[in-house]
């Protein structure tokens, strides 16, 4: 075989689907871009690709959803990873910015106290640094919020 076809080879075969497993594009402010899709596999694809520590805040956020809310359904959409109750909506989502992630609470303004980020009746949020959050109240603001109508369907 000559030094061209031998090349050749070498490039097919690191293209081979084993070895390209591509990181996801990343967006402005190192948020992952992940195809829209339902379920757990495209919200545990986001939370991998999410920079740094706000990875950690990820996997905390999905586990303390898991933990309060055992039946919430999850999937995908505008690059966010969102968690919804069947045939209530949408009632958690969270975002990778640039020096936080941003937690939302649809429906946030009925919920006691009121998350501290947003105005208007619908959602409201908390910006996560890398200094993390305060579990217990993260998770009596999920409890609540999945009890309540969302947004759209779930």
């Amino acid at each position: 075989m000559n030094a061209k076809k031998k090349v050749a080879a070498k490039r097919g075969a690191a293209k081979s689907p084993a070895r390209t497993r591509a990181r996801p594009k990343r967006l402005a402010g190192g948020n992952p871009r992940i195809a829209k899709a339902d379920g757990n596999a495209p919200v545990q694809a986001y939370i991998a690709a999410m920079p740094g520590w706000k990875r950690e805040i990820g996997r905390k956020l999905d586990a303390l959803v898991s933990r309060t809310v055992p039946k919430a359904r999850r999937a995908v959409k505008w690059n966010s990873p969102f968690y919804g109750m069947e045939g209530k909506g949408w009632f958690f989502s969270f975002h990778t910015f640039t020096h936080y992630v941003k937690a939302t609470f649809f429906n946030g303004p009925a919920l006691q106290p009121v998350p501290p980020g947003g105005s208007g009746q619908f959602g409201r949020w908390i910006d996560i640094r890398e200094d993390g959050f305060d579990e217990k109240q993260m998770a009596a603001w999920l409890r609540q919020a999945a009890a309540k109508p969302g947004w759209g369907k779930s």
